[in-house]
């Protein structure tokens, strides 16, 4: 019996070091403390060589003077800022602007709209039809880029297109033989078409799968007070993943506003240039016209206006968290 009570003395005495101090702490080494940064190294470096050094190669090109007599003689001409005060005191490059910022809010609400929508009834379906809708959102998610404008050009073709074939079979036969790149209005609306056919499915599966997080009971308590599904969507889903919509929105907002392949594609621009965005513009005036410097101040302003509208977004951001707090 005393043996026992003093094996449970020691178990229980507290451990201490020399001189009855407490216990060494095991020491950190250099190699734990940098092991975090040495795991982003890769990513970090990839990053500065892909973007930092094409930013910076792509700057240095906007102050120069660089066309094909320049490429053929071999001469670097440096013109300071001249191409940003040629391009800011175009008249055409606001309107440009002008332009991209209408089709990139048009886009946007459209986009927000439909993929809340769809996300919304995702999370009501049944799991059979949840998986087929799924299946159809993620087939057209990943699609690539220039294979589904391919698709859209063919769809939209002014002799053999489906919908121009499909709105003649209906009785509207003024679509027959329609061109749909011909005007300003009908080829923005094929490219936004496009557009939110491809991002719908981004909104719409990260919308359902945000929704999955919201507790039952705050819908619950909310029917109980008569809400219906509006008012619960108001009252409980948008202000439980208003971060979510933020981010979103804001993703939305630049992946619309320098999208090129479409644009291009579809009429490169056309008809007459009226189609232009920021990124067709800056690419126009550089390869098409030869002008490279200017092309690429063009390109410097829009990541600008990107920044611009990054910065404003992470205003909202610390704004709303102030408030919660």
């Amino acid at each position: 019996m005393s043996a026992q009570i003093e094996e449970a003395a020691v178990d229980t005495a507290p451990r201490t070091g020399k001189g009855g101090g407490p216990p060494p702490r095991p020491r950190t080494g250099r190699a734990a403390r940098s092991a975090p940064y040495l795991l982003i190294l890769p990513a970090v470096a990839l990053t500065v060589l892909l973007l930092g050094w094409t930013m910076l190669k792509n700057g240095l090109l906007s102050l120069q003077n660089l066309n094909k007599r320049q490429l053929i003689r071999h001469v670097t001409e440096w013109t300071g800022f001249d191409n940003y005060a040629d391009t800011l005191g175009s008249s055409e490059f606001w309107a440009v602007t002008g332009r991209s910022v209408v089709f990139t809010a048009a886009n946007v609400v459209l986009i927000m709209a439909l993929g809340c929508l769809t996300g919304l009834l995702l999370a009501r379906l049944g799991t059979k039809l949840r998986l087929l809708l799924l299946l159809g959102l993620v087939l057209a998610w990943a699609m690539p880029v220039v294979a589904a404008t391919t698709v859209f050009q063919w769809l939209f073709d002014q002799r053999f297109g489906v919908v121009n074939h499909v709105l003649d079979q209906l009785g509207w036969h003024a679509m027959h033989g329609y061109n749909w790149t011909g005007s300003q209005l009908s080829t923005f609306s094929v490219i936004t078409v496009l557009i939110v056919w491809q991002s719908v499915p981004f909104v719409a599966i990260n919308l359902y799968a945000a929704t999955t997080t919201i507790p039952k009971e705050l819908y619950e308590a909310a029917s109980l007070d008569g809400a219906g599904s509006l008012k619960q969507f108001t009252s409980v889903t948008f202000p439980f993943l208003k971060p979510f919509f933020l981010a979103t929105t804001f993703l939305e907002v630049i992946w619309v506003f320098k999208s090129f392949t479409q644009v291009f594609a579809i009429n490169e621009g056309g008809p007459d240039r009226l189609t232009e965005t920021l990124p067709v513009y800056a690419f126009q005036e550089g390869m098409g016209g030869q002008h490279f410097g200017m092309g690429a101040a063009i390109s410097i302003l829009t990541i600008v206006i990107l920044l611009a509208l990054t910065a404003y977004y992470l205003r909202l951001v610390l704004k709303q968290e102030e408030d919660e707090l």
